[in-house]
């Protein structure tokens, strides 16, 4: 099985003026293709700037980290954003959604940047809307969508260029228990058709239906253990 992230005693410090403030401190991490991840910490952890790095939003201080088997260190800025937008699918908290655009239109914002073709555009968009369970939904704008509906255009759009890595930053922060279970069941199903996924959330509810749990405190891995994930179902039936 190939590896999808490669860390290497990756350090992270700000600078802000004449105070260096470290944010990761020699972490090593593997996850390879097919795994489903969550990376956990309190505020102050490292854990949003470790996201961060992995979605190559940020480069370390020192370190290496490999992406698919390539040294993300020795990317211009270019390269950077070409990895983001065709390898990386990112899922947030606040759905980044475009309001004046319907769900098709949202969910096909990448592969315009990715200079795909019209017809082309159009099978994949209504495949990916297909795949959260929204075909019916792609004329709608965001404002006419739940907060659930919302968050499965943000995963179709994520989806909608086939990445190497789907990347969730606290996916269900702005949901109630309910709908984030839908969402984590979602997410269970994309898994198993063969997704690489890492969520990045403080919840331990949400955790429990993530295969591994990496934990952060003050910059380290405190732990890297396999679990068994909760199951959705078994989940809404004990409520």
């Amino acid at each position: 099985m190939s590896k999808i992230i490669q860390l290497e005693n990756i350090s992270k410090i700000y600078e802000i003026g004449d105070i260096k403030v470290p944010a990761l401190n020699g972490v090593n991490a593997t996850i390879d293709e097919g795994e489903y991840v969550s990376i956990m910490g309190p505020s102050g952890s490292g854990k949003s700037t470790l996201m961060n790095l992995i979605g190559c939003l940020d480069t370390p201080t020192s370190g290496k980290f490999m992406l698919t088997g390539e040294d993300v260190g020795d990317m211009t800025d270019n390269e950077l954003a070409d990895i983001r937008n065709r390898r990386i699918g990112f899922v947030f908290q606040t759905f980044n959604l475009l309001p004046r655009a319907n769900a098709f239109h949202n969910v096909e914002l990448p592969l315009i940047y990715a200079g795909m073709s019209k017809e082309d555009r159009k099978d994949r968009v209504e495949a990916a809307l297909e795949k959260v369970k929204l075909a019916d939904r792609m004329k709608h704008k965001p404002n006419e969508l739940s907060g659930g509906q919302r968050q499965r255009v943000a995963i179709a759009r994520a989806l909608v260029n086939k990445p190497s890595l789907l990347l969730a930053d606290e996916p269900t922060g702005n949901l109630d228990s309910t709908t984030s279970f839908e969402i984590m069941e979602l997410f269970g199903d994309l898994h198993q058709s063969g997704n690489t996924i890492v969520v990045v959330t403080h919840e331990e509810d949400i955790a429990a239906h993530t295969h591994r749990v990496i934990r952060l405190l003050d910059g380290r891995i405190s732990s890297d253990e396999l679990q068994k994930p909760k199951l959705v179902s078994q989940t809404a039936q004990a409520s």
